[in-house]
């Protein structure tokens, strides 16, 4: 293992991050509220964990410009969920099982044990045959300096699995037991592996935890299983299975077999910029999930990346959601109630009678802001409702309520003059009311419905000067209640 190696790399990057970092901030896209880089490329959350007294985050992170390329591991903690520091990187890639310029030190997860924290995650080489995946193990005193275990790698794909698709370790303990579901590929699906260990150091197969049958694509990234009440969940997202971004299975589970039945699908995220999942628990109980606000080059909708590579950085996370399951076994993503501590310049107004004139809503500066209200099914007999947010200099993205055909459609195709695609889903219009939550910020929009259970990530890239918002009705009129709305505070300088 070479520790003199990792310890400079990671000194060249902390450089380079540093030399950056004040003109990077000043970036006209820069978020005021979601986690993101201080420079460079970010993707996916890894190592979500609450350790000693402090929640950290880990994520994957090119230093060096704003495009992807060899993988390091970057580092935050906070006490709130909101306010983060930045700590030194964490993991560089420096071994010959991880020091690829295609690859290095890919996603994971970590685990406390016996007062020091373990992570775990994938190394990608290339000795000649092309790309390679193992999983591997580095280990902190103090949950800020990590060394790389001198048995790495843990071990390599199995027979018959992809050694190109074969990665994101989520590791867990269960009575007295550790296991680990790991992403992967074989002949073509998507299938997730499952693995037993006594000390966290010797693993060997379970099972297939799960697998698709054609339905869910080719490759299961980004995998994560955990109980939520008398069930279990798998959460994954599946590589070549259209807009399907991120996905979820609820059903039973026996460890002694090591697989899962699941009974319930559903998404996870209906719109476009909501990729690898991965959740912790939080020290009252809550399950919480973080996720990467972007989407993979499979999924062609955007010119590139988003214009942020322009500013020397790309990528944030959506805002942090808890887990809930619901009594049909299907599950709702809440922002976490943490986001309240940000709010400022509270407006509500109790009712809003809405017709085909635009009417002009109220909420922060237009840009950075939260808004809440209930669409009143009962006393509206309008057949769509038009929600128009980041409007000016004739740019909008629309948010359609489409009450007559039970569709909610989210439309930035005129957002920004950069991204398109119009996000879709089944909205229910059979309840006496329509709930709606929305979380804006400079370069993201966040939609909820439906009790959390319906919801709609999309990054827009909209200037200062498209603050307005309007809605409007059309084929009748209709009623909102309980409309408040707050602007949010900075939280990255």
């Amino acid at each position: 293992m070479n520790k003199i190696l990792m310890k400079q790399r990671i000194e060249n990057a902390q450089k380079e991050i540093d030399s950056k970092k004040m003109t990077v901030q000043n970036g006209k896209m820069r978020q005021h509220y979601h986690f993101m880089p201080q420079s460079g490329w970010m993707n996916d959350p890894n190592g979500l964990i609450f350790f000693n007294g402090q929640y950290h985050v880990f994520y994957q992170t090119n230093p060096y410009n704003g495009f992807w390329d060899c993988m390091h591991w970057g580092h935050a903690v906070s006490k709130d969920l909101v306010h983060w520091e930045y700590l030194p990187l964490a993991l560089a890639p420096s071994e010959e099982y991880d020091d690829y310029q295609k690859g290095g030190c890919f996603s994971g997860s970590a685990i406390e044990h016996e007062g020091k924290l373990y992570v775990f995650y994938t190394a990608t080489a290339n000795h000649g045959n092309g790309s390679e995946q193992s999983q591997c193990l580095a280990i902190s005193e103090d949950g800020i300096n990590f060394e790389k275990y001198d048995g790495n790698p843990l071990f390599d794909a199995p027979e018959g699995i992809q050694p190109d698709s074969f990665r994101d370790p989520k590791v867990w303990k269960h009575e007295n037991k550790y296991y680990m579901v790991v992403g992967a590929s074989r002949n073509n699906r998507g299938l997730a592996l499952i693995y037993e260990s006594e000390d966290l150091y010797h693993w060997n197969f379970l099972n297939v935890l799960a697998e698709s049958r054609g339905e869910w694509g080719f490759m299961w990234e980004c995998p994560d299983f955990y109980q939520l009440g008398d069930k279990y969940v798998l959460t994954f997202s599946p590589m070549g299975s259209g807009d399907h971004t991120s996905v979820y299975l609820t059903g039973d589970f026996d460890y002694k077999t090591g697989k899962f039945d699941w009974h319930i699908s559903g998404e996870m995220d209906w719109g476009f910029d909501f990729y690898a999942p991965q959740s912790m628990v939080a020290p009252d109980g809550r399950r919480m999930i973080v996720a990467w606000a972007n989407e993979w080059e499979w999924m062609p909708l955007f010119k590139d990346w988003g214009p942020t590579y322009q500013e020397g950085w790309c990528g944030f996370f959506n805002v942090i959601r808890e887990v809930r399951m619901c009594n049909d076994g299907t599950l709702a993503f809440v922002p976490v109630e943490e986001m309240e501590k940000i709010r400022e310049n509270k407006f509500m107004q109790r009712e809003i009678q809405v017709t085909e004139t635009p009417q002009q809503l109220k909420a922060g500066d237009g840009i950075s802001f939260e808004m809440k209200f209930t669409l009143d099914l009962e006393e509206t007999d309008a057949d769509r409702v038009e929600l128009k947010l980041r409007c000016g200099k004739e740019k909008e993205t629309r948010c359609i309520f489409d009450l007559k055909n039970g569709e909610l459609l989210v439309d930035r195709s005129c957002a920004d003059g950069w991204s398109v695609g119009t996000s879709r889903s089944v909205l229910k219009v059979s309840e006496k009311s329509l709930d709606v939550h929305i979380f804006s910020d400079q370069s993201s929009l966040e939609i909820f419905t439906d009790q959390y259970r319906n919801n709609h990530s999309n990054n827009i890239f909209a200037g200062n000067d498209q603050d307005a918002i309007s809605i409007s009705a059309f084929g009748g009129r209709a009623v909102i209640r309980d409309y408040e709305a707050y602007g949010l505070q900075e939280c990255f300088n």
